[in-house]
């Protein structure tokens, strides 16, 4: 039976009088924020609006159907520069009851930052302060950001100082708030975990009910506010935990068969040292890669950021399964090139080269043992590998035809015993009940990111693979 699919505008178009409301109270918004923050911090420039209202969802075809650029916009784009300004708008915003959408460097990819109801458009980049902390005397260490704070300055900093954070994103130019709300998963996962894994050690928070205050949060306080894509406050700071820094090199390799490829991904995890990001290709996907070299597209590619002391080890596995070491380079900035092909990135790649494919987030042991069953569930299956701490993670690469024939893959997972997470949806699918729970006391309104959170989404939002 062909699942229906719901239609996006019936969903969540709001009544022409409530719009109209909106817009004019945005106005009103617009000219006291102005006043108070000063005229660089407010804009109702359509073009900046156009610009702002939409994130990379566009890598979804279905998401692009929903809701391409133009269709949801914005009314007013502010742009504060402390966390006592974010609390300020949020406390006027609630007085005029005008919906607030948090957005970073607008690098998600499931629409998290459409504002479907108008009003505003928060653009928390200038809170972008960073601290590092002095080590402990175990070696454990901190720093604190502004959440505006993109990953590559966080980084950048932390290595000054002789520290590695314990992950990022594959897109490094995102913003650290915006991945702690709605990111996961990066470079550092294999040895670290998740954004929800111990990374984060305090939040500090901006609430939507008319307060005007800001509430920092630390241990299982946090939860309500790590991956839920700002509806239950919104963050204005960030701490998370820092390891020595470690000698980073980027590894390329090379393999004829798939089966050879998998049997060194496999056997990374029994390095002295975990390595911090690998990942591997199938030869259609390799052809369009940004690497800086020519990579042989006849090949199955395995990308790895190891630690220096394993790269001789890592490099006999790769000879003895019959595979060829391409390249080790021991620049630094070479493990950010190589870390920005991870991922759904090669996904992108393969788009713009002009393929109009989708993915699907999965993992699984079948990934290694069984990935004629993973390509059997979507025609023109490609497979893109990552390692995880017990199993591996795949981007299931399929040639696209309609939502249905997405979705109507998710039970086909299931038959083989892999986990699964759609990215072709905007829903909070982490911590549902509490993000509900708590969003009464801290957005009695439901004026945060409205659309995103909700007891029963009309499309599967599951989660089950990533949580530890």
């Amino acid at each position: 039976m062909k699942q229906r699919i719901p239609s996006v505008r019936g969903m969540l178009a709001a009544p022409a009088p409530a719009r109209a409301t909106t817009a004019a109270n945005s106005l009103v918004l617009a000219e006291r924020l102005a006043a108070e923050l000063g005229p660089r911090a407010v804009s109702t420039d359509p073009r900046k609006l156009l610009k702002a209202s939409s994130d990379w969802s566009r890598m979804s075809p279905v998401l692009m159907e929903k809701v391409p650029p133009g269709r949801y916009l914005a009314d007013v784009l502010v742009r504060p520069a402390t966390g006592e300004q974010v609390a300020r708008v949020l406390q006027l915003a609630y007085e005029l009851d005008l919906p607030v959408t948090p957005r970073g460097a607008g690098t998600g990819n499931y629409g998290q930052a459409t504002p479907f109801d108008g009003g505003v458009l928060l653009d928390l980049r200038a809170l972008d302060a960073v601290e590092v902390g002095a080590p402990a005397a175990d070696g454990s260490g901190t720093l604190t950001a502004g959440a505006g704070a993109r990953l590559t300055a966080v980084d950048a900093a932390a290595r000054a100082a002789g520290r590695d954070i314990w992950i990022f994103p594959s897109t490094k130019g995102s913003t650290i708030g915006g991945f702690i709300a709605g990111g996961s998963a990066g470079t550092g996962t294999i040895e670290r975990g998740t954004t929800t894994d111990g990374w984060v050690t305090a939040v500090t928070v901006a609430p939507m009910d008319g307060s005007g205050r800001l509430t920092t949060h630390t241990g299982e306080a946090m939860a309500p506010y790590l991956h839920t894509y700002g509806v239950t406050g919104i963050l204005t700071e960030v701490t998370v935990r820092t390891d020595p820094a470690r000698d980073w090199v980027a590894v390329y390799a090379s393999f004829a068969a798939y089966a050879d490829l998998v049997a060194v991904h496999r056997s990374l995890l029994d390095l002295p040292v975990l390595p911090r990001l690998a990942s591997a290709d199938e030869p259609a996907l390799v052809a369009s890669l940004p690497a800086p070299f020519p990579l042989d597209a006849t090949r199955h590619s395995l990308r790895v950021i190891a630690e220096a002391s394993t790269v001789e080890e890592l490099c006999a596995r790769v000879v003895a399964a019959g595979g060829a070491v391409v390249a080790v380079l021991e620049d630094y900035a070479a493990t950010d090139l190589l870390s920005s092909m991870s991922y759904n990135h090669p996904v992108y790649f393969r788009q713009r080269a002009g393929h109009p494919c989708f993915h699907m987030e999965t993992g699984g042991l079948a990934i290694w043992d069984d990935p004629d069953a993973v390509r059997a569930i979507y025609p023109g299956t490609l497979l893109h590998l990552e390692l995880m701490a017990r199993a591996p993670l795949a981007m299931v690469v399929g040639e696209y035809e309609s939502e249905e024939q997405v979705l109507a893959g998710l039970p086909r997972f299931d038959a083989i015993g892999m986990g699964v997470h759609s990215p072709h949806q905007w829903y909070v699918d982490r911590s549902v009940e509490l993000a509900r729970e708590t969003a009464r006391t801290t957005d009695p309104k439901g004026l945060l990111n409205p659309g995103k959170l909700v007891a029963a989404p009309p499309v599967d939002t599951r989660v089950t693979i990533g949580a530890r």
